[in-house]
C-alpha cells in the first residue's frame, strides 16, 4: 500500500469517527425524547338511565268476589292447566293452608333430623363451620336485600342447628315433636274446604302476580314504536286503569326487554352488541343484546332498547327502574392521545368487488423510539378517552406493539 492510499485512508476513518462522535454526541444533549411505554390496558365504560321494562302479557282476571289463594310464585314457568290461583269463600281457609304448611316443613326437617343416617354420618365439627358459612350467607343476602334466598338460608340454618343440637347432646329426642306435629297435620287437614273456583293457566306462560295498566300499552309488538316522551311517563306505580279484578298476569316469552334514554357517546354501542346490565332491585348482573338504537337530536341522549332471555322473580317486580348498563370489558395497547401524530402513507384499499388498490391516505399513529430514530406506527382504534386511545392488540405489521417506546415529546416526536 502506497503513501497517499495510507493517508486517504486515515482521513476517512478520521472523518467517519468525527461524525459518529458528532451523532452520539447530537443524541446525547439535543434529542430530548420522552417516551411512554406502551402497555396492556382495559377498560369498562358505565352509563346510567331509568329503564322502562316492557314485555308480552296479558291479563288474568276472576270475578272478584271470594279470597284468593296463589298457587305460584312470581317468575315461576306455567304449563298448560298449571293452577295458578284457588278461591274461597273467607281468608281462614288460605290461613289453615299456610298453618298446614308451615306444619309439614317442619315435620320434613325433624324426620330428616331423626334419620339414623344423619347422626352416623354427621361431625360436629362439619356442621359447625357449615353453621358459620351461612351465618356469613345470611348476612351478605341481607346486606344485597335478596329476601327470596334469605328465607330459605333461613330453613338451612334452622336444620343445621337442630341437627347440631342432636349430635352433640345424646338426650335431644323430636320423637314426641314428630307424634304431636303428624296429629296436628291430620286435624288441620280434615278443615279442609274444596275452594270455591280453580284457576288455570291457558296458555304456557311466566306468571307475574300484580298488574299496573301498562299491559297493553308496554308490548313487545310495539317496542319500537315507543317515543322518549312515552318512555320518560312510565312509573312504577302504575296507572289508573288497571284492573281491579284482575289476578295477575302471564308473559308469553323468556324474553323481554328494557327501554329507555342513555349516553352512549363513550360506551359506543352498536345494535347486535352484547352488554351486562346492573338493575337497581337485583344483585346479580345479567346479559342483553342491543336490538336498537336511535339518537334523539341530542348526542348525550340515545333511545334504546336491549333485549334481555333471563326470566326469573327477581326481574318482574319492577316496571320501571335505574339501570346500569356497562359495556363489555376492551382490551388493547393503550396510546397517550398527546402521542397522536399523522402521515400520509399508501394503504391497500379493497372494494366492493374484491379489487385492492393502493391509496395514499392520512393515517392516525404514533411515533416510536427504535434505537436512537423514531418510526411511525399506526394505531387502530378501538376505544378512546379524554386522555388516551386503546389499539387494537393484533392489528399487525406497521401498528403499534406492546412495549413500544411511544414518543409522546422531543425533535422527532411529529417525524420532522
Amino acid at each position: 500500500m502506497n503513501e497517499i492510499t495510507t493517508r486517504i485512508l486515515k482521513i476517512l476513518l478520521l472523518a467517519f469517527a468525527v461524525v459518529l462522535a458528532m451523532s452520539i454526541f447530537y443524541h446525547l444533549f439535543f434529542t430530548d425524547y420522552e417516551t411512554e411505554t406502551a402497555i396492556y390496558y382495559e377498560v369498562s365504560d358505565i352509563s346510567n338511565f331509568q329503564g322502562v321494562y316492557v314485555r308480552n302479557e296479558s291479563v288474568e282476571t276472576y270475578s272478584g268476589a271470594g279470597a284468593l289463594r296463589y298457587c305460584v310464585d312470581d317468575g315461576e314457568k306455567l304449563g298448560i292447566g298449571s293452577v295458578i290461583a284457588e278461591v274461597y269463600s273467607n281468608e281462614e281457609q288460605i290461613d289453615l293452608r299456610k298453618k298446614i304448611a308451615e306444619k309439614e316443613d317442619e315435620l320434613a326437617m325433624l324426620n330428616r333430623i331423626e334419620n339414623p343416617g344423619t347422626s352416623e354420618n354427621a361431625q360436629p365439627a362439619n356442621i359447625a363451620e357449615l353453621i358459620e358459612e351461612n351465618y356469613k350467607s345470611l348476612i351478605r343476602l341481607r346486606e344485597r336485600g335478596e329476601m327470596t334466598a334469605m328465607n330459605s338460608a333461613k330453613q338451612d340454618m334452622t336444620l343445621l342447628m337442630n341437627t347440631y343440637g342432636k349430635i352433640t347432646d345424646s338426650s335431644v329426642d323430636y320423637h314426641d315433636r314428630i307424634v304431636a306435629l303428624e296429629d296436628e297435620i291430620a286435624r288441620l287437614n280434615r278443615q279442609k274446604t274444596t275452594p270455591e273456583k280453580t284457576i288455570y293457566a291457558k296458555k304456557s306462560a311466566y306468571f307475574i302476580s300484580y298488574v299496573d295498566g301498562y299491559e297493553d300499552v308496554l308490548t313487545t309488538d310495539g317496542v319500537r314504536q315507543l317515543t322518549a316522551e312515552q318512555i320518560a311517563a312510565v312509573t312504577d306505580e302504575g296507572t289508573d286503569s288497571r284492573d281491579d279484578n284482575a289476578i295477575g298476569k302471564l308473559v308469553d316469552d323468556y324474553a323481554w326487554y328494557i327501554v329507555g334514554v342513555f349516553d352512549n357517546t363513550k360506551l359506543r354501542l352498536s345494535e347486535d352488541d352484547m352488554a351486562t346490565v346492573r338493575l337497581e332491585s337485583l344483585s346479580r348482573s345479567l346479559r342483553v343484546k342491543v336490538v336498537s338504537l336511535v339518537s334523539t337530536g341530542d348526542i348525550t341522549q340515545t333511545q334504546a332498547i336491549f333485549r334481555c332471555d333471563q326470566m326469573s322473580r327477581d326481574v318482574v317486580q319492577h316496571r320501571t327502574e335505574r339501570v346500569e348498563i356497562v359495556r363489555d370489558t376492551v382490551e388493547g395497547i393503550r396510546v397517550p392521545r398527546s402521542a397522536i401524530r399523522f402521515k400520509n402513507l399508501p394503504v391497500e384499499v379493497k372494494d366492493e368487488d374484491g379489487n385492492v388498490t393502493t391509496e395514499n391516505t392520512n393515517c392516525m399513529g404514533v411515533y416510536v423510539l427504535v434505537g436512537e430514530s423514531a418510526e411511525f406506527r399506526r394505531v387502530d382504534v378501538i376505544y378512546e378517552d379524554d386522555n388516551y386511545y386503546l389499539s387494537s392488540m393484533d392489528a399487525g405489521s406497521g401498528f403499534v406493539s406492546l412495549y413500544d417506546d411511544i414518543i409522546v415529546k422531543g425533535v422527532m416526536a411529529d417525524g420532522g
